[in-house]
């Protein structure tokens, strides 16, 4: 009984962890509106919060999975913890100390999501006992990661209101909000009792276990997949805000939408997230993780191909939210904006699915591959700067959408044939 009380109790840790990493890491797409009026960004130049975000796990991701081999997974997480702290400071004090230190701040802050993920992701899937189990604790998991990346966006759109004169200060009670929880979680995993999983032997160097872990082929397409999975989910929410908030005489024109409004379509998308999760957690103990992400993936290409040709006049009412009148507001946008919103049901076990096809298998390598793995995230951004130069080089906000649809082809390749594991950990 004491085990598995213990076991629950590292669940609920990690399942906290998932949602902050999404409230964190949520921040900084609708920052981009922020940084674009404030520094006078392109939209390329813009997305700097997610390239110091995504790209701190390009230099963190190994690093993190040394750290579990050496300290453990709590006070891994502790150590992530404090350094978040630390990015959310000084993304904060940007606002009077200029666009340098908002990169800066973007990146300790994405060091910090690194850390954390690299511990979430594998304990999960061994607290679950890997395979469909491990596969269906992780979607629970992330089913509160999009509840608090749907709080992000609802919490930004009320918070920026008119796009052409938001400020970083602006988004002082959304940062102070992240400080908050950072702090929280700090104390409650500090008293809480995390039971380690085994760990590779220190006598094999960390250089011999990442060697072990890239001689699994699947492993590395799925490395692959995760870096060009940033391009499905963060992709559609943070182009969709562009384009309907730019001004229809700017360089790329979009509509020139209510940013609150607009803000609300961001949290739209990660309630598709959220409700596509949910049915992941039911599901997935029943349904092979493959047949899952084929099934997604292939819906995800149809819906951006369909959504990119449909033309901007054929409108929908979508409800958005006043949340301080408390009352549905409701707003008409162009269909295949509201199909590029479907595309976040398919994206919402993507990440976990993955995962847990890619290390499946891989025994006492977990640890380091979680950290290759991390790394490969850094791939979000890149994906997310050629969306960004995709809409700059054509004055298209739609052909940018092509971006997405290129990645969702790929990661419906890896579930039908590049995730077959090809050898198993002796």
């Amino acid at each position: 009984m004491a085990q598995k009380t213990k076991q629950w109790g590292a669940i609920l840790v990690m399942i906290a962890l998932f949602a902050m990493i999404a409230f964190v890491t949520n921040l900084c797409s609708p920052m981009a509106v922020i940084v674009k009026n404030q520094f006078g960004a392109s939209n390329f130049l813009s997305q700097i919060g997610n390239y110091g975000n995504f790209g701190a796990y390009l230099l963190m991701g190994l690093p993190a999975g040394m750290l579990i081999k050496k300290y453990g997974y709590k006070k891994t997480s502790l150590i992530g913890l404090v350094v978040g702290i630390v990015g959310i400071l000084i993304q904060w004090a940007s606002g009077s100390m200029g666009f340098a230190v908002y990169l800066c701040g973007a990146l300790i802050s994405g060091a910090c999501m690194c850390i954390l993920n690299t511990v979430v992701n594998p304990m999960l899937n061994l607290l679950g006992g890997g395979g469909s189990t491990g596969n269906q604790l992780i979607q629970i998991g992330g089913v509160f990661n999009s509840a608090a990346a749907v709080a992000v966006y609802i919490i930004m759109g009320s918070l920026i209101g008119e796009a052409a004169k938001a400020k970083i200060s602006d988004a002082t009670p959304a940062l102070m909000i992240a400080l908050a929880i950072f702090v929280i979680a700090f104390i409650v995993i500090l008293f809480t009792k995390i039971e380690e999983p085994e760990q590779a032997s220190e006598e094999e160097g960390q250089m011999a276990l990442v060697k072990g872990a890239c001689q699994y082929r699947h492993f590395l397409l799925g490395v692959l997949a995760i870096a060009l999975y940033g391009a499905v989910e963060v992709g559609p929410p943070t182009y969709i805000l562009q384009y309907l908030t730019a001004a229809p005489d700017a360089a790329t024109p979009g509509l020139g939408m209510d940013a609150a409004y607009c803000g609300t379509l961001g949290a739209v998308y990660f309630l598709m997230m959220l409700a596509g999760r949910l049915l992941g957690g039911v599901v997935g103990g029943k349904i092979s993780t493959k047949a899952m992400i084929a099934t997604v993936s292939s819906v995800a290409v149809v819906l951006l191909a369909i959504g990119i040709f449909l033309p901007a006049d054929v409108r929908v009412s979508i409800p958005g939210v006043d949340w301080v009148a408390l009352k549905l507001v409701w707003g008409e946008v162009p269909v295949g904006i509201f199909l590029f919103l479907l595309v976040g049901l398919c994206a919402s076990v993507m990440w976990g699915g993955i995962f847990n096809l890619a290390t499946e298998g891989l025994g006492k390598y977990t640890a380091i591959a979680s950290g290759i793995f991390m790394a490969a995230v850094c791939g979000f951004a890149i994906s997310v700067g050629i969306q960004g130069w995709v809409a700059d080089l054509t004055g298209s906000y739609l052909a940018s959408f092509f971006v997405p649809l290129a990645a969702a082809a790929y990661i419906l390749f890896y579930a039908l044939i590049g995730s077959k594991p090809a050898k198993t950990e002796e």
